[in-house]
């Protein structure tokens, strides 16, 4: 595959947490997600000597890049480590496969926040990495599957945040509705010393790892609400999951319970809304037994809230993600009038968010014109 002309554009998702958190950050351990219809804008354009990060959301001036030796990158200052990561691993990438050395720059634009920059919640982390990664893949003339973009952005994520799941990156890959379940991160962790890229790839490690596209819930009707309280997923997975071991049966509970409720939605997935709904509850209240035996605020006031009024509606909520703030999700009947309770949340200082499934991530080649413009805006 020969490297596309450029300026070119990658495009990742957002995602959101049906069922399954916390739980997938064991291998194995199922959970459902939707990538969303918000996401991340990554335009690459060549550069000469150096390369920068422009984003208006992380502060005015470029973060600026250079090689160091053949596939080693310096930063300048360093707010985006996840795409740092990601560039530093696409370099190493390329130099493994001989290919010809050219800076660039990134612009990166969100849809993941508010217009003071605060996160909704919706996976800015990992879709910029996936966004990145596909688009230096792309500038290199990599022939690269959805798979191992994936995997690329896993590897770049882990070396920032090694408890991550990857959850995020691959609705943001593959887009839609999917099931998912993680590989073993601490013993891919263990390799990725003195191996390749390449090798990295294909290590055996991945073999707990699954991706399965969903159909859309034909007769259930996502809806989202912000908390407007942004929270760190990374700090609330590390102050659940530390000191976990094989002894701790009450950890191993949820685990089993979570397993076996997400395999019932799963089940139920494609032709029954009640047992969905059903199950969305159980995990509901699984969370809370979590939140309750760590000592940890997952379900918030505004969490409590937004779910108890989904219930009183018929339907079922819950926190997405990590909770401790920023969204909850809720499922209802396709059948059900959904303005009662989108009402009830904005009377409560929750904000509706206008979301909807989407696509994988994808890339356009856009007018150099257009392009220029964004650059002169940023």
């Amino acid at each position: 595959m020969t490297a596309p002309d450029v300026p070119l554009v990658t495009h990742a998702p957002g995602k959101l947490y049906i069922a399954g958190e916390y739980a997938v950050v064991q291998p194995g351990h199922p959970a459902l997600l939707v990538a969303v219809d918000r996401g991340i804008t990554v335009t690459l354009t060549e550069a000469a000597d150096a390369g920068r990060v422009h984003s208006r959301r992380w502060g005015p001036e470029p973060v600026t890049w250079v090689r160091s030796g053949e596939a080693g990158i310096v930063t300048d200052h360093g707010p985006l480590d996840y795409v740092m990561s990601a560039i530093g691993l696409m370099e190493r990438l390329r130099s493994e496969r001989g290919i010809a050395s050219r800076y660039f720059d990134l612009l990166i634009e969100s849809e993941l926040d508010d217009d003071s920059g605060r996160k909704f919640g919706l996976g800015s982390s990992g879709a910029v990495t996936v966004a990145v990664v596909e688009a230096v893949g792309l500038f290199c003339g990599m022939d690269l599957s959805p798979h191992e973009r994936f995997r690329l952005a896993l590897l770049a994520t882990l070396a920032v945040s090694p408890r991550a799941s990857g959850g995020d990156l691959a609705a943001s890959t593959f887009g839609g509705w999917i099931c998912y379940t993680a590989p073993d991160r601490s013993a891919l962790r263990a390799r990725m010393a003195g191996r390749t890229v390449e090798e990295l790839l294909t290590a055996p490690e991945w073999a707990d790892c699954r991706i399965e596209r969903l159909p859309a819930p034909a007769a259930l009707r996502l809806h989202v609400g912000w908390t407007g309280t942004p929270a760190s997923t990374e700090q609330l997975v590390d102050r659940i999951s530390s000191g976990t071991d094989e002894t701790d049966t009450r950890y191993a509970d949820f685990l089993a319970h979570s397993a076996a409720t997400v395999a019932d939605v799963r089940a139920a997935w494609g032709g029954d809304p009640d047992t969905v709904i059903d199950g969305l509850r159980r995990c509901r209240r699984l969370l809370q037994e979590l939140g309750t035996l760590r000592g940890t605020l997952i379900e918030t006031e505004q969490l409590r809230l937004l779910c108890d009024l989904a219930e009183a509606h018929g339907a079922a909520g819950k926190p997405s993600g990590a909770g401790g703030g920023d969204c909850g999700i809720v499922l209802m009947r396709a059948a059900d009038e959904a303005c009662g309770l989108l009402r009830a949340w904005e009377d409560h200082g929750i904000l509706p968010l206008r979301l909807s499934a989407s696509p994988a991530l994808h890339s356009t080649a856009p007018r150099t014109a257009v392009s220029e413009e964004a650059s002169r805006e940023h």
